[in-house]
Parts: structure tokens; C-alpha cells; sequence
């Protein structure tokens, strides 16, 4: 069969294999070819039968199950109810940056806890990519997972469609990434007060022109810390100077680091240049302090450093990093929690804030 028309190839490619689907050529629970051999059967591209496939999954006609291929999917009431019994003691848990420190932690405690009580995990990594993060809820939803756990890294003030829709047809989530709607069930930490407590520690060693160096512009988190900078500057009758607040140029996983680096170099070489720094992650931190420390600078008594995350490397710096540590056991206890009451039909809070911890080291401590 010749699929070379120009008009809406994919569109054809969906509507043959549901027709061997209705006709059972391709019976629930096969699987089927591979999209390079797909490509070649319908001579189209492999563009065109990833989107066909993906409309075919979305749809719940397919399913794709990594590192085994794309199958039927039984749309038999009975046998789907037996399949979804298979999976009624699994806890999905999305989230768009497995190389994220602080969130591959949270999946980690999660998965912990949740084997204590029984349930099985399975996280699901959308590489940083919006559409495919809605896609994976999605598809976590119809398996038939007991509950799905969200950590997003859309940097974006209210939940997405998907989100929203879960929350509307009250399917057991949760998120652990902010989120600012005060309705979605959040759990995570006051990220405000974690802003407060890094800043008021390096005003009270002693530091008083004190910088922010922001995440990339409009990045939500990084937004609501550096309000905690400005209390803590108000508070103590401190000037809040424009000029003493940076953004990074880009972000995400270890990007951080780089970004950190770079600002670092800029920043350290100005002639006004503070003498105290509230970075907004410890990987930015970490950067940061390495380029202070390449020009020729010293740590902390020419210029202090406080990070926020509290990862394993803050404390492995070659000056040791103080930081703002996130919960982030209480925190996957808690999303836990939100669950399992939701399953009970009991509503749980809507947002859970945890206080953070200051983890003071030697990166803001002045020499006596």
C-alpha cells in the first residue's frame, strides 16, 4: 500500500491500523513493528509514524512500554479490570529531570516509603519536556496506577491541563514542585522562609552589601526565594540595591553549575561587587564559588557563599557549601500521605509548606 499522498499522511497510517485493530489482524496484546519497519510498510517517514503512533497512544488504542515496544491494548472491560488490578498497588511518579539532584531524592525517598506500605513505584522522565510530561500523566492515569506523584519542572505559576484534569475527576495526585493555584494539592517547602534564613545568616556574620543571584528570568522558585531576601533585608533595616541582583543565563540539571561559573567570573571582577552571596541552588552555588576561587579570591572572607538544596555535593565543595536543606524525606512522607487519603476518600491538605533547615559550613563563616 502506497502512503506517499501529501495530505495528512499520519492520518492515514492511524486509520489502517485501526481497521486491522477492528478487523483483529492485530489482535489486543500484539505487538506491533518496530517505527523504522513501520516507515518502510507504509513508505512514509519515521516523523510521520512516531506522530501517528503517538496519537494512537494517547488515544489508548496503543500502549508503549520502554524497552519492550508498543502493543494493542485491550480494550475488553473484563480483562482491562484484571490488568488494572495488576496495577492498583503502583504509585506513579512523574517528573522532567532525573539528573536533577534534589528531585532524583525525592523519587528516591518516595520509592522507600512507599515499599514500606506495600506499593511498588514507577517514575516515569520526560527529559525536560513539557508535552511529553502531560503525555506520561496521562498514560500513567490510564495503566491504571493507584496514584501519581508530580514533580514538574515548568517553572510556571499554576498546573497544567493535564494536572487539572486528574484534580477534576478526583484522581489520587499530588505535586511536589510549587505550584501557586490554591486548589491543587501541593506538598513542599516555604521556599520564602528558606530565603529569609539564608540571608539573615549572612547578615549576622556580618555581611552587609549581600547579592541574590537569581535563577533564569521568570523561574517561579527562584521568584519566591529571593522574596525571602528582600524580608530579611527589610527586617534587619538593610537597603535593598537593584544593582545586587543577578539572573542566570541558563538552567536546568547541571547547567547550573556552568551558569554559576560563568555569573561567577562576571560578577567577582566589577569594582561594587558584594562581599556575600544567596545563590539560588547549590549547583549554581558550587559554580560560583569555583570561578571566585580561580580569581584569587578567598572563601568566605572576601566573599561568602549560601546555597539552597542541601545535595550531597554542597557538602563535598572544596570550600563546604552552607545551604538551605529541603526535607526531603518529611516531604515524599507527605505526598505519600496525600495520597493514601485521597484513595480513603478523606481530602488532604491542600498545600503542605515545610520549613527548611539552614546547614551552616565553612563557605559563610568568617575566620576569627
Amino acid at each position: 500500500m502506497n502512503y506517499r499522498k501529501p495530505h495528512h499522511l499520519y492520518h492515514q497510517v492511524i486509520q489502517d491500523i485501526k481497521d486491522k485493530i477492528a478487523t483483529t489482524k492485530l489482535p489486543a496484546g500484539h505487538r506491533i513493528e518496530t517505527h523504522k519497519q513501520l516507515a518502510e510498510n507504509y513508505n512514509v517517514s519515521l516523523i510521520t509514524i512516531k506522530k501517528a503512533i503517538d496519537e494512537l497512544v494517547n488515544e489508548g488504542i496503543l500502549i508503549s512500554k520502554a524497552g519492550k515496544g508498543t502493543f494493542v491494548a485491550d480494550t475488553n472491560p473484563q480483562t482491562q479490570s484484571v490488568k488494572n488490578n495488576e496495577t492498583s498497588n503502583t504509585i506513579g511518579f512523574v517528573l522532567r529531570d532525573l539528573k536533577n539532584p534534589f528531585f532524583s531524592l525525592i523519587a528516591h525517598e518516595i520509592e522507600v516509603l512507599a515499599h514500606s506500605k506495600g506499593y511498588t513505584t514507577l517514575i516515569a522522565n520526560s527529559s525536560d519536556d513539557q508535552a511529553k510530561e502531560e503525555h506520561l500523566i496521562r498514560k500513567l492515569k490510564n495503566s491504571g496506577v493507584t496514584g501519581i506523584i508530580i514533580a514538574s519542572m515548568a517553572q510556571k505559576y499554576f498546573a497544567n491541563e493535564s494536572v487539572r484534569s486528574l484534580h477534576k475527576e478526583k484522581f489520587p495526585y499530588v505535586m511536589v514542585s510549587y505550584t501557586h493555584d490554591p486548589d491543587i494539592y501541593f506538598v513542599g517547602s516555604d521556599h520564602i522562609y528558606g530565603g529569609f534564613l539564608a540571608t539573615e545568616h549572612l547578615i549576622k556574620q556580618g555581611y552587609q552589601s549581600i547579592g541574590y543571584i537569581n535563577s533564569t528570568v521568570g523561574n517561579l522558585i527562584s521568584d519566591l526565594r529571593r522574596i525571602g531576601y528582600f524580608k530579611a533585608l527589610e527586617h534587619y533595616n538593610l537597603p535593598i540595591n537593584p544593582d545586587n541582583i543577578f539572573y542566570l543565563q541558563s538552567g536546568g540539571g547541571w547547567n547550573y553549575f556552568t551558569a554559576g561559573y560563568e555569573i561567577g567570573l562576571s560578577i567577582c571582577k566589577q569594582k561594587e561587587c558584594p562581599n556575600a552571596f544567596f545563590v539560588y541552588n547549590d549547583l549554581a552555588a558550587i559554580g560560583f564559588q569555583r570561578a571566585v576561587l580561580e580569581l584569587g579570591l578567598a572563601i568566605p572572607d572576601d566573599i561568602a557563599i549560601v546555597g539552597y538544596d542541601d545535595i550531597e555535593f554542597a557538602s563535598l565543595a572544596r570550600v563546604p557549601l552552607t545551604t538551605i536543606r529541603q526535607n526531603t524525606r518529611e516531604i515524599a512522607k507527605k505526598a505519600l500521605e496525600a495520597i493514601i487519603d485521597q484513595l480513603q476518600e478523606k481530602k488532604p491538605r491542600i498545600q503542605t509548606l515545610l520549613e527548611p533547615k539552614l546547614i551552616v559550613r565553612h563557605s559563610s563563616v568568617k575566620s576569627p
